[in-house]
Order: structure tokens, then sequence, then C-alpha cells
């Protein structure tokens, strides 16, 4: 680290694998390529990131466009997936 420079600390002791498994069951966001996100519990997920949620809706700009009962994600659509709430 340089002079000046903020040294910045990842905490690397879980793999995304670790991560993944932590979230499932769990209600997750997943961002998609056409930038619409898609809201509901993670059922699961493969090595393609394809995606299965439960209990899904669809939103977009900030409104909810559409509920789903379950719903399939395809991976090479999926820009990323995050932990809603705790």
């Amino acid at each position: 680290v340089k002079r000046g420079e903020k040294q910045i600390r990842v905490n690397m002791s879980g793999s995304p694998t670790d991560f993944i498994r932590s979230i499932k069951g769990k209600t997750v966001l997943v961002k998609t390529n056409s930038g619409s996100d898609f809201k509901g519990i993670l059922h699961c997920l493969d090595g393609f990131l394809n995606i299965a949620l439960e209990h899904c809706e669809e939103w977009s700009n900030g409104e909810c466009r559409r509920t789903y009962g379950d719903a399939f994600i395809r991976g090479n659509n999926v820009t990323f997936i995050s932990l809603i709430g705790k």
C-alpha cells in the first residue's frame, strides 16, 4: 500500500458456492440484463446461474409489474443476485 492510499480488507473466508448455499430458501433480488428486477425465494440455482424462484414478483422502475407463483430465470440474463434483508 502506497502512502495516502487506503487499504481495503476483503473477507475471503467464504466462496461464491458458500454464499449461494447460505441464501437458498431466503428472499433474494435478481437483476437482469433487461433492467427488470425479480424478487422471490431462491429455490435452486445451477452452475450456469439458471435460477428458480418461488413467490416471484417482477419489478421495473420501482413498480411491481407482475406476480408469478414460480419463475425460472435463464442464467445468461442474470447480472447479479443479492440477499434481501437478513
